[in-house]
Parts: C-alpha cells; sequence; structure tokens
C-alpha cells in the first residue's frame, strides 16, 4: 500500500517529540541563528511532532524541514534554467523548494582556478548555495556520489553511483522533508543528453515510485523512525512542442503530442521584493556559477514580451489536475502546484487523491482494456455523492460516468472502467481517457494516456541504451516515457551493415506475415521484404535486412538527410493488414589509413607524411565560424607498425585564453584539437575507448595532452612547442596514462592558427584493435575569448553530444599487419568525491534543517557526539566536544552567513568529554561538528557559538 498523506493524526493527537529532541533542535538552532548562519523565524521552529513506528513504539523525531518541491538533479547549476519558476513559487504562494545533488560536479571543468576533485566539490557547493539562494531556496542536500567525466549513458552512472544505493538515500531525504511535488530533468537517452541527468531523473522517478512503500528500504521506517510517504506529483524540466515568448507563453505552447500535461510558468513576471524579472533574477543566479565560466552572461531582454516561459512536463500525479493547455487555470504560475501544495479553485478538497491507471496501457484497434480508478478521501474531509464522468476520444467506448458513492475520510473507493478502441482506431498513436469527479459542486481531473498498437507491429531495433530505457519506462509505472527517443543506427558511408526488425505480435493470435523496408535514395537492401512465421500472441521477433550505402556522395553526419537523418519506412503484414513504423539511418564518414614511415613530430605536416586525409571543418555545437579564416582544419592520419600517427593543421584567426599544463584536462573551454579511439567499433559509451585532449600552447610555452572522459583518465604530459616562447623541453606525468604517447605542437606567429601532431601507440588502447571497424573521430574546439569559454566546435563526424557517442564516430580500415593484442581491463571510475562531513555549508544546514549528511540515516547529537562549548584564545579554538561513540569528528570553525571556514580539524574521538584545539585564520562566530561513528552508517550534526 502506498501512504502520501502529508500530516497525520491519531486519537487524541500525536505525541510531541521526546523533550531531548525538541530541545536539541531549537539550541542547535539558535546558536546558528546567534553565528548569523539562518533566518531567525525558520531557526527558531522546533521539530515536528513525531510519529508512532511500523510496530507501534513510541513515537520518533522526524526532521524539522516540510518541503513543498523538491528537485532532483545530477550536478550543481543542472536546476538553474528554473530558478525563476522555483523563485515565484515560493515569493507568491510561500512555496519551500529544496535542491537535491547527487554528485557536487567534481569530474567537471574549473574557470576560476586549478582545483579539482574535492576541492573543486567545495567550490561549486559554495556557487550552488548562492545561486539557489537568489531565488529564495535555502536547502541543498547532496547524496556525495562521484561526479566523473562527460558520457550519456545512464548504465555507466548507475555502476558508478550503486543506483541502489543512491536510490536508498534519495528516498531518505524525500520520507524526511516529504515533498508534495517533485521536479526532475529528462531520463530518456535523447542524443546529447547526459547520463548523469538521466540517471537522476530515473532516480527521482523511483523514489517518486516507492518512497510511500512501507515494504521497501523498511529499516527507514522501523528503525529510524522515518514515515513512508508518496508525493503527490511528478514533473520533468522540460517539453516537447513549440511556443512564443511573453506572458501568454504558457496558454501559446503546442506541444508535440498532444496527450502531453505540459505547463509553462513565465520568467518575464516581476519580483514583488525587487522589481525585476524573475529571468533576470534567474540569470543573477546562473552567474553564481563562475567556475563553469557563466560569470559573463548577458542580461535577458528588458522587455518583458520577450521573455519565454519555463515549460514543465507533469508525467505522473497521485491527485486531482488542471490540464496544462489552454485554460485560465492551467496558465496561472500555481497550476503545477494546485491539487498538492494548493487548493484548486472550485476544485477538491486539498488532500484528495485521484488516479486512472492500467496494468497495460496498450491496446489494438477495436481491444478492450480495463483502468482503474482510485478516489481517496482527504483525512479530514468526506467527499459526498462523489461521481465521475469518462471523456473518451471518439468512436470510443466505455460508461459515460462511473460512480464512487460517498468516500469517508482517509478512505479509498476504487472502480473498474472497461474502454475500447474503435476498429479504425489510427496504429501508432496516443490516446487520453480523461476522467472528471464532483461531489459537493466541486470537481478534479485525472487522465492516463493509452497506446493504440497495430495488431502487429515492426520496429527497427533499438540501440542498447535506449532498449534499457524502454523497460525500464514501465517499471515505474511510467510508460508515457517510451518512445521519446526515435530509433536510429549507423553506417559507414558506403558501407553494409545488417540492420534488425523487432516484430511484436498484439493480437490474441498466432500471426505470419512479411517486413518490407522502403528505403530512401542511395540506400539499397539485399531483399527488401523478409518474412516471419507463426508469431505467438505477445511474442516479438527479430528479422533481419542487409542494408548497403550504394552512394558514396551524400553526405554524412549531421548534415546529412533531415539533421542528420535518412528517414525510411517499415511495413508489417499480418493476418488483418498492414501497419507502417518508421526509422533512420545515420552515414558516418569512413576513411582507410594505410601504412607509412613514422612521421616526425616536429609540428609540420610534410608531404606524404601520412597516408589519409579529413575535413575537420564542420560544426558540430556552438556558434557558426563566421569564415574559414575564423576556425576551420584539416585532419590526417596514418600507421606506422603498431603506432597511429595523428595530425592536424588548425585555422584561427583569434588565440583564446592561454592555460596552464596542469588545466590541460579543460581543454574544450579553448583553442584545442581531441583525438577519440573506439578500437573494436562496439563501445556504447567512452568508458571502453582512447580519447587525449591536446593545448597547442600553455603558460609554460609547451603543448600538452590528457586523457579525458574515457577508459583511463588523467594528465599525460607536456610536450614541445615551436613559435613564440615555445619550449622542446618533454615531460611526462608520473602516472602516465598513455606509454608511449608522444606529441608536439606549432603555433604561428602572427597567430593564425597551429599545428599538432601525435604519436598513439595502438597497445594503450583500452582493447585490441578491430582494424575493419575501428572508430575514429577528431574535435577542434576554438575560442575566441579571453574568460576560459569555448565558442565552436567542428569536427570530422559531428552531431550534438557526438564526443560522448562512439557509435556516432567515423570508421577505419586500418592496413599493416595485426594490431597488437591488449588485455581489457575495467574502466576507471574510482575519482574522489566530497564527503558532506568536509563540507561546512552542508554540517551548517544539517543542523538546521534536521535532515542529515549525505542522504544517510541521521543521528541523534546526544547519543553520538556534540558539540558543547567553544571559546577562542588566540590564534586557537577551543572546542569541548561530549562523544557517546566512538568516531571521526569533522570539526569547522566558521564565520558569516555562508558558514565560511575560518580553521578546521579531524580528530578520531573515544567516549567522554574531550577538548579539541582548531587552529583559525580569523575570529569565528560558531563551531560546527559533523560526527561520522565507527560502523554506522549515518552521521550526526551539531553547533555551537563562539563565547
Amino acid at each position: 500500500m502506498i501512504q502520501r498523506t502529508k500530516h497525520t493524526s491519531t486519537s487524541g493527537g500525536a505525541a510531541p517529540p521526546p523533550r531531548w529532541r525538541r530541545l536539541a533542535t531549537v539550541s542547535a538552532a539558535a546558536a546558528l541563528l546567534g553565528a548569523g548562519l539562518v533566518a531567525g523565524p525558520a531557526a527558531a521552529t522546533p521539530a515536528p511532532y513525531g510519529h508512532a513506528d511500523a510496530r507501534g513504539g513510541k513515537p520518533k523525531p522526524v526532521a524539522a524541514t516540510d518541503l513543498d518541491v523538491l528537485f532532483v538533479g545530477a550536478h550543481p547549476d543542472d536546476e538553474s534554467g528554473r530558478l525563476s519558476t522555483f523563485g515565484q513559487w515560493g515569493e507568491q504562494f510561500g512555496s519551500r523548494v529544496g535542491v537535491v545533488t547527487i554528485t557536487r560536479g567534481e569530474g567537471g571543468g574549473n574557470a576560476v582556478g586549478p582545483e579539482e576533485g574535492p576541492a573543486l566539490g567545495l567550490i561549486r557547493e559554495r556557487e550552488e548555495r548562492a545561486a539557489v539562494g537568489t531565488a529564495g531556496v535555502r536547502d541543498v542536500f547532496n547524496l556525495d556520489k562521484v561526479d566523473f567525466y562527460y558520457s550519456v549513458s545512464a548504465p555507466l552512472h548507475q555502476q558508478a553511483w550503486d543506483a541502489e544505493d543512491t536510490l536508498e538515500r534519495l528516498v531518505r531525504v524525500v520520507r524526511e522533508t516529504r515533498p508534495d511535488v517533485v521536479v526532475t530533468m529528462t531520463p530518456a537517452p535523447t542524443p546529447g543528453n547526459h547520463g548523469g541527468h538521466q540517471e537522476a531523473a530515473r532516480l527521482a522517478a523511483e523514489a517518486y515510485a516507492v518512497a510511500g512503500d512501507p515494504s521497501r528500504f523498511r529499516s527507514q521506517i522501523t528503525k529510524e523512525g522515518l514515515r513512508p510517504f508518496a508525493p503527490a506529483k511528478l514533473f520533468l524540466n522540460s517539453a516537447r512542442g513549440t511556443g512564443q515568448p511573453g506572458s501568454s507563453c504558457p496558454r501559446t505552447f503546442t506541444p508535440t503530442d498532444p496527450t502531453d500535461d505540459v505547463y509553462g510558468v513565465w520568467a518575464g513576471a516581476r519580483s514583488a521584493a525587487s522589481g525585476k524579472t524573475w529571468a533576470l533574477i534567474e540569470r543573477e543566479a546562473q552567474r553564481k556559477y563562475a567556475s563553469q565560466g557563466w560569470a559573463g552572461f548577458p542580461d535577458p531582454s528588458t522587455d518583458p514580451e520577450a521573455i519565454a516561459c519555463d515549460s514543465f512536463t507533469q508525467v505522473a500525479s497521485r491527485v486531482p489536475f488542471a490540464r496544462g493547455d489552454q485554460s485560465a487555470a492551467a496558465a496561472s504560475p500555481s497550476a503545477m502546484l494546485r491539487g498538492a501544495v494548493l487548493p484548486a479553485r472550485g476544485g477538491l478538497p486539498l488532500g484528495t487523491g485521484l488516479e486512472l491507471t492500467g496494468t497495460t496501457v496498450d491496446l489494438a484497434p477495436g481491444q478492450s482494456l480495463t483502468l482503474q480508478a482510485r478516489l481517496t478521501a482527504p483525512r479530514r474531509s468526506t467527499l459526498a455523492r462523489a461521481t465521475g464522468t469518462l471523456t473518451l476520444p471518439d468512436g470510443w467506448r466505455g460508461p459515460r460516468t462511473v460512480s464512487f458513492g460517498t468516500v469517508r475520510r482517509g478512505q479509498t473507493v476504487t472502480r473498474t472502467i472497461r474502454v475500447t478502441a474503435p476498429p479504425d482506431a489510427a496504429a501508432n498513436t496516443r490516446a487520453l481517457v480523461g476522467l472528471e469527479v464532483r461531489s459537493g459542486g466541486r470537481s478534479g481531473y485525472t487522465n492516463q494516456k493509452l497506446f493504440v498498437t497495430p495488431e502487429v507491429s515492426g520496429s527497427q531495433e533499438l540501440l542498447p541504451q535506449v532498449a534499457e530505457f524502454e523497460e525500464w519506462a514501465p517499471t515505474v509505472g511510467l510508460p508515457q516515457l517510451r518512445g521519446l527517443v526515435a530509433p536510429v543506427l549507423t553506417l559507414p558511408s558506403g558501407g553494409t551493415r545488417t540492420v534488425g526488425i523487432d516484430v511484436t505480435n498484439h493480437s490474441g493470435t498466432a500471426q505470419s506475415g512479411t517486413v518490407t523496408v522502403d528505403l530512401p535514395d542511395g540506400f539499397a537492401a539485399a531483399d527488401d521484404t523478409v518474412t516471419y512465421e507463426d508469431l505467438a500472441p505477445g511474442a516479438t521477433t527479430r528479422v533481419e535486412v542487409e542494408v548497403t550505402n550504394t552512394d558514396e556522395t551524400l553526405p554524412t553526419s549531421n548534415e546529412g538527410g533531415v539533421g542528420g537523418d535518412y528517414a525510411y519506412t517499415i511495413t508489417t503484414t499480418g493476418a488483418s493488414g498492414s501497419s507502417t513504423a518508421t526509422a533512420a539511418l545515420e552515414l558516418v564518414p569512413t576513411t582507410q589509413v594505410g601504412e607509412t614511415a613514422a612521421p616526425a613530430l616536429d609540428g609540420t605536416v610534410g608531404a606524404g607524411e601520412y597516408s589519409a586525409t579529413l575535413d575537420l571543418s564542420r560544426r558540430w555545437e556552438g556558434e557558426a565560424c563566421t569564415s574559414p579564416a575564423d576556425c576551420s582544419a584539416t585532419g590526417y592520419v596514418t600507421r606506422s607498425g603498431d603506432d597511429l600517427y595523428v595530425a592536424a593543421e588548425v585555422t584561427d584567426d583569434v588565440k583564446s585564453s592561454v592555460l596552464d599544463a596542469s588545466d590541460c584536462k579543460r581543454h574544450w573551454r579553448v583553442d584545442s584539437l581531441e583525438v577519440a579511439l573506439d578500437p573494436t567499433g562496439t563501445s556504447e559509451n567512452t568508458s571502453t575507448t582512447f580519447k587525449v585532449g591536446a593545448l597547442p600552447f600553455t603558460t609554460e610555452g609547451q603543448s600538452c595532452a590528457s586523457r579525458d572522459a574515457d577508459h583511463t583518465q588523467g594528465p599525460i604530459g607536456a610536450f614541445p612547442m615551436t613559435g613564440e616562447g615555445g619550449s622542446d623541453q618533454t615531460t611526462l606525468d608520473p602516472g602516465n596514462v598513455a606509454p608511449g604517447f608522444e606529441m608536439a605542437s606549432s603555433v604561428s606567429s602572427p597567430y593564425t592558427g597551429y599545428v599538432i601532431e601525435m604519436k598513439i601507440p595502438l597497445s594503450a588502447l583500452p582493447a585490441t584493435v578491430d582494424p575493419d571497424r575501428m572508430g575514429f573521430n577528431m574535435f577542434v574546439y576554438d575560442s575566441d575569448t579571453q574568460d576560459k569559454a569555448g565558442q565552436t566546435r567542428i569536427g570530422w563526424s559531428t552531431w550534438g553530444g557526438v564526443q560522448g557517442d562512439p557509435y556516432r564516430w567515423g570508421r577505419v580500415e586500418l592496413g599493416g599487419g595485426a594490431p597488437p593484442q591488449v588485455e581489457s581491463t575495467p574502466p576507471r571510475l574510482d575519482f574522489p568525491a566530497l564527503d558532506s562531513l568536509d563540507s561546512p555549508q552542508s554540517i551548517a544546514q544539517a543542523v538546521r534543517s534536521g535532515v542529515g549528511l549525505s542522504g544517510l540515516q541521521t543521528l541523534r547529537p546526544r547519543s553520538t557526539a556534540r558539540v558543547v562549548a567553544a571559546t577562542v584564545r588566540g590564534g586557537t579554538a577551543l572546542v569541548t566536544v561530549d562523544v557517546r561513540q566512538r568516531g571521526t569528528a569533522h570539526l569547522f570553525a566558521v564565520t558569516g552567513s555562508e558558514a565560511r571556514s575560518v580553521g578546521s580539524a579531524e580528530v578520531v574521538l573515544r567516549p567522554g568529554r574531550h577538548r579539541v584545539r582548531v587552529p583559525v585564520s580569523a575570529a569565528p562566530s560558531a563551531v560546527l561538528l559533523g560526527f561520522d561513528p565507527d560502523r554506522s552508517a549515518g552521521t550526526a550534526s551539531s553547533s555551537v557559538r563562539v563565547r
């Protein structure tokens, strides 16, 4: 049973929390209030009443934080594009918004300094707290998971984050903070969508599904005293469709899928407090992310009517709602909150539950299916003579009315509804079934999206990550998320591949028939019609078609077809007719690489040194090159023995910022070259590839190289550079991650561009090369700024986000002898992440909010350890800690509202009272303690004012 009631009561009222908890909460908050770390009213509020645990025992304490909205993202700044909405909700409706950030973005770039890893995590946390604070958001909950390199793979993030452990932490935060509305990112593997964003959204959807289930993570209930809690609504922070800017944008957006529930919140509205548009407030917040190069973001338009909406898509709701259409109710900034946080005008009482669901949502023309309509009355209200009215698409059959009768307080009534699609219903479409319930002159609405499938369908095989997503979506009750990613497959220009067509029987009888592919010009199939026989009801089989690109002059990459896609039609016949589906093929460039003598690595491309020439001037992201002189490039490749040699001649009219060699990993911010190799040509993500980023110039007068976003990240070293201020020295990193790699660069003077040459041993790749299908790509990054901000990206095989999609890289046929054998090893994912115990801001929030660190169990300071006194003598803070369990104390002497650390100490303490000396660089106003008991999966946080 899913429990979602936010406020519970028992006969005679709930018992208050134990006295120690109330006193500890108030005194801790008071200490921070005195230090200027928290605002007065919230800080002085004691913890809410406790509740009985699942065994009916004594009431246990719950966290002091009670949220209305929770945003779930992967990195600091993921929430930044919706801060205008969150700010409006806070100012206009008093809604309290919190943010969960699964990582601190330690794997990203740093435009403000050399910090990496946990040190960068501290910077990015400070930036995030300052940014969201601009919009009135106070609570940021970090789950302390590792942030590694840019990857578009959700499965890789599941592995790196230990998805089940992360879900348990997120569910704990949901149960502690009890948000009515959850907002997250897009979970689908749409091209270029960061794998961390996908996985954060999946975890949010899973937490929405299971946080109200007392059987999931049961120890949180039986041992920690938390209550199951099911949020009321789930939204994605994006929408598919088109619209116009201006104050009418909530009503004029046209969804790509008319059955989507899309909402808009206009960012051109003005804050009553500041008089600024919320778009400007959001932009000021975004500029706080200086480490990400956002400090120079320009102001939005001063014309409010030129400012667009923040768009959201509702993907689940347990309560009545207004459709995100052109109605005035849905166009209000409060529409998404109505029924969950705010009562709906003329709507059923707040706390009413209303759902329309089905065990299956797929049906063929003429078929029927059963839906469950569930109406739940609020705990303090009865829904008298409740009646539902069903809204069906034209031609569909089903009951027009549904009687729920009188639903008593807290009671749930379920009704079964059977609907039937017309025999001529269009296949491969979606239909919306709506249910409006009325009681006592008030009404509420819900709906369910159904999928009309042909009796037999044929669809192009999905990429593995897309197939994995399609299987996942129904497991969390979100089948409507299927189909967000169009089926595409790549094949080499002029090459051949086997294309699988998956045939599914949706009917109730066995089927036999044919599958025919109607390919676009320039493509041909060895046999464009294949048969299938005796396919059982509900079964799927795969038939195969061999497809060849017969016209090698067709444009490849994003220049081919429509947006890179050459669309075609699949027609599948069965006993009762036929159905069609669309799919697409994408061409990747190919080249043959022969064997030559080893080129001289001198920063020049000599005649005959390289056997293959590549056009690197196609744009794949960023601003268009204004001319070949602005940005263009030619690539070169050859093989010599067991080494691959690569070169790029880059034309560029403005030299970018010059980085230190220690910043080589941040090559995408400045003028640079990236070379990518997939040894087997089968990699699903870059963790099994070799990628090297190179700077042609550095402040030290050398070039440099570093492996990035691949199997084994890390610096390679500094190499010779000719040109103004150049040095001919080579300095390899002690932990060299590419043995045998060599490089040289030359930079023109006056500056018109550069040349980079590389030697890449095939033995340095993460697997043995398949000489017939090795994946290969070259990317050129161009920046004409001096603020470490990239502008234009060009390359050989080009699509948005292609650096993370090895299947879209070009293909190389490698001449010469058999490549060296390489033993495959697991990719490196053990990058350091900041622990919240090492963040004074996180500890300060834990003291204020009552929600523990890292998404782990919140332990009682009086049962573990607490800081009880602090004084300053000279340059030392003398801190008294009362310890009940052995563990590690993380002490911070802090000052200011941002909990700025002026001194810290980490010490292992045994039970007893201890005085710890903390060196300080300035006078602190408070001391924070984050305590990690030995053999415990939780933390305790406390604070004391310095006297």
